[in-house]
């Protein structure tokens, strides 16, 4: 299959602010006329304005077969968040067999499912020439790393990538899926924006290290999702702690607790502190990851843990 090159072409819409008109200059300074607005009016005036702003804005329409859409994100890149969404997403499918689980890796410029997951090649297509995703550990996954080749850079403007990001949207046949959880890139960008307009989402978890510099980043993020009405689930504080193998001291090298005190000042709650382990960096970078296959050690049950907390906050299909 070869790269997407179609563009979507958006309209828009230009507002231009005002509320009076300026007198012809025909003495020493210009006269201001400015026209009050009844009640009727204004609020009239109002309605005019929201509908003139709306038709920017994609409606929203679910993911055929999925039941609720939980993303991951970031407000920086190397925090570890596509290693959380990964094992998110195994965590859920172990801590209840019974629920089908999907991963949408949305990140287009660094895709790192393909790797992680340990799987290669491009989607076949269906009957309705939607793509099929690909499947390992028990996980139907897309990614944009499916795509292109594995060192190819994707090397395009705004339009092309919204382009990739409809498709990976609409155009995969997911079956029947209760979680659909999305990788997203890090940012609050366009593609977070086209996400959370365009499909339903149940809720967001925010990754971050305990850094001041990451946590920056990570308070704009869950800002980004309250301002498009996205739930906050809760932080994940990622590589909370360093414990040396041999004498086992501990060591907080990103610093302690920095996304509780974050949690407290937007209200929200920690599901889960991941410690910074060795352990989790090689499962990952060798397409084993550690709810998977080390599922009894301390690492991988932090990660069932959050899994247990992101569903408890999850409102039920049928709300």
């Amino acid at each position: 299959m070869g790269i997407w090159r179609r563009l979507l072409l958006f309209g828009g819409v230009s507002l231009r602010a005002g509320g009076g008109a300026t007198a012809p200059l025909g003495g020493s300074r210009a006269m201001v006329c400015r026209r009050q607005l009844s009640g009727a009016e204004s609020e009239t005036l109002k309605q005019r304005r929201t509908q003139i702003m709306s038709r920017g804005l994609p409606k929203q329409k679910p993911i055929e077969g999925v039941k609720q859409v939980i993303v991951v994100a970031s407000g920086k890149g190397g925090v570890g968040k596509s290693t959380t969404a990964v094992n998110l997403a195994l965590a859920l499918a172990a801590n209840d067999s019974s629920k089908a689980i999907g991963l949408l890796d949305v990140d287009v410029y660094g895709p790192s499912v393909p790797k992680m997951m340990n799987l290669k090649g491009n989607p076949e297509l269906s009957q309705s020439n939607l793509m099929r995703p690909l499947w390992n550990y028990g996980i139907a996954c897309m990614s944009m790393g499916f795509l292109v080749e594995e060192n190819e850079p994707v090397v395009w403007r705004g339009l092309m990538v919204m382009s990739a990001i409809e498709k990976l949207l609409r155009q995969v046949d997911w079956g029947q899926l209760d979680y659909l959880v999305v990788d997203m890139p890090p940012g609050t960008g366009d593609v977070q924006l086209s996400v959370s307009q365009n499909i339903p989402i149940t809720g967001a978890v925010i990754v971050s290290t305990p850094q001041d510099v990451a946590l920056m980043d990570a308070h704009k993020g869950a800002e980004m999702f309250r301002k498009v009405h996205v739930p906050v689930l809760g932080l994940v504080q990622n590589m909370s702690v360093f414990q040396c193998p041999k004498c086992k001291h501990k060591t907080h090298i990103f610093g302690a607790d920095g996304a509780r005190k974050l949690a407290q000042t937007l209200g929200l709650e920690v599901l889960g502190d991941i410690p910074l382990h060795l352990n989790i960096r090689e499962a990952s970078d060798t397409g084993q990851p550690i709810v998977f296959s080390q599922p009894e050690s301390d690492e991988a049950k932090a990660y069932l843990r959050i899994a247990v907390e992101v569903v408890r906050r999850l409102p039920s299909p049928s709300e």
